[in-house]
């Protein structure tokens, strides 16, 4: 019988942090997305491409929820497509995470995807990206990021979770990402639940897959609270609550 009592185990994909040129940088990043799981009761189990292979096998084995995070590119052969832009490509990255997505619908668990993470749920499930767009980058770094504002779809689950009577204010969210998933790109079986304009026309800034399960993607970096809008945490606490054992 499962446990109602013990914290749902989220694995969370993450780069290589000591392979950053700024590790130090780069793992205060990634204590974020780990943070965000912590605050909602979760316990995040992290795993990158150096992992070891047992410990990888354990950790899918065992996991309740996968939250997939941003970092480089995904290799455009993925999805059938030259190189016409894309940059940072680890394929390692892209085998551990496809391996963990697998997992994850064998599993039947909730699966939540933060930028590189929404592209990933989009390419893994057959579609693909523009591997440019200019305007949606910012810096990797603290400071002031891009900013814009984004029209999340009526109806859809992210709606339900982001968007309440008491919301008096439009959703304004971050942008650091290059690459984007416009409707041609959105792979069969997504829907699109949030949109941006763009340079490269009207982005997928949300995605899900209809049906029971949690599977919802955003383009934003919603664990940078100091950025993102207070209802994001709607998002993360659904989430965990969706992996909790008989949840």
């Amino acid at each position: 019988m499962p446990d109602p009592e013990r914290s749902p185990r989220i694995v969370v994909t993450l780069t290589v942090v000591a392979d950053q040129p700024n590790p130090e940088a780069a793992a205060r990043r990634a204590g974020m997305y780990l943070d965000a799981i912590r605050r909602h009761g979760g316990e995040p189990i992290a795993i990158d491409a150096k992992t070891a292979p047992e410990a990888v096998a354990e950790a899918l084995g065992s996991m309740d929820g996968l939250l997939l995070t941003g970092g480089g590119d995904i290799d455009p052969a993925r999805y059938g497509r030259p190189n016409e832009g894309s940059r940072d490509i680890n394929e390692a990255r892209d085998g551990l995470e496809a391996g963990a997505w697998a997992a994850a619908a064998e599993h039947g668990v909730p699966v939540l995807g933060i930028c590189r993470g929404l592209q990933a749920i989009n390419v893994f499930s057959g579609g693909s990206l523009v591997q440019h767009v200019d305007g949606h980058e910012s810096s990797g770094e603290p400071g002031s990021p891009e900013m814009h504002p984004i029209e999340v779809v009526g109806g859809t689950r992210l709606a339900s979770l982001l968007v309440n009577g008491s919301d008096a204010e439009p959703l304004v969210v971050n942008a650091f990402h290059h690459q984007g998933v416009t409707e041609s790109d959105l792979a069969p079986g997504l829907v699109a639940s949030a949109w941006a304009e763009s340079s490269a026309g009207p982005l997928v800034e949300g995605l899900e897959a209809p049906g029971a399960r949690f599977v919802v993607g955003v383009q934003c970096h919603p664990e940078r609270t100091a950025s993102t809008p207070p209802a994001f945490e709607r998002l993360f606490r659904a989430f965990v609550n969706a992996a909790r054992p008989g949840g």
